[in-house]
């Protein structure tokens, strides 16, 4: 007498919730940017708890297939743009690049004396001065990069008196004005700080990539920024050639 096989056990409802979901996304119902149902009416439409909905579309979003504005809803992600690691580039020009909307908003911008972390970074004497600017860089009203940048002040002294934001970036202004003949960049992957996660509008389980920025110009620290990217909206990399005789990995 033939074995039955055995059966498989029912998918989890949260499962099932997101199953349904990703079908809309890849059927392409529900297009990169659409703001998808309420989670009070997927309730309804999938006769699921509201507790349940909600694990599903939290998972979703800590997956990077959909993305969660707090007080405006839920909008399936678009596909993650990526940024040249080995390049200086102005994210403004890649956003544009992919005819989308981009915006800055400045949060803080001033003069201050620097830590002893900052001096370090760029060569100076501690409470040396330093300007100190700090924006969010966002792509069709989403954040995809919080960056938090010290000048030198002594090789910049006009960067004060400049108004960033849509039409000037910083690291524009630098690149006009004062020529870096040596780049360090460094990459890592780390969890956000509370203000970090308020100010980018990811949850508290989103890691971020950030990307550390040192340029010198004539052997003087010019600019020390730390770049932060939501892992679900953004990353980094690169592509250069090789010889043919090049075969270390």
């Amino acid at each position: 007498m033939p074995q039955k096989s055995p059966q498989q056990p029912p998918q989890a409802r949260y499962r099932q919730a997101k199953a349904f979901v990703m079908a809309k996304v890849r059927s392409g119902e529900w297009k990169p940017g659409d703001l998808i149902p309420s989670e009070q009416k997927l309730t309804l439409e999938l006769n699921m708890s509201r507790m349940t909905v909600n694990r599903a579309l939290r998972e979703l979003t800590d997956e990077g297939e959909l993305v969660r504005l707090s007080g405006v809803g839920t909008f399936v992600a678009s596909r993650k743009p990526q940024s040249n690691l080995l390049m200086i580039a102005n994210i403004a020009d890649e956003i544009q690049a992919r005819g989308h909307q981009y915006a800055c908003e400045i949060l803080q911008l001033g003069r201050e004396s620097a830590s002893m972390a900052v001096a370090a970074a760029l060569e100076l004497k501690t409470a040396s001065s330093v300007y100190h600017l700090v924006c969010v860089h966002s792509e069709d009203g989403i954040p995809v990069q919080l960056e938090d940048r010290y000048v030198n002040a002594a090789l910049v002294p006009e960067f004060l008196q400049q108004t960033f934001g849509e039409r000037l970036q910083p690291s524009q202004y630098l690149l006009d004005t004062i020529a870096a003949d040596d780049i360090e960049h460094i990459v890592d992957a780390v969890l956000p700080t509370p203000e970090e996660r308020q100010q980018l509008q990811i949850s508290e389980h989103e890691p971020c990539l950030v990307l550390i920025r040192r340029t010198w110009s004539n052997a003087q620290g010019v600019t020390f920024v730390r770049f932060l990217h939501p892992s679900s909206r953004y990353r980094l990399g690169s592509r250069v050639p090789t010889s043919g005789n090049n075969r270390s990995g």
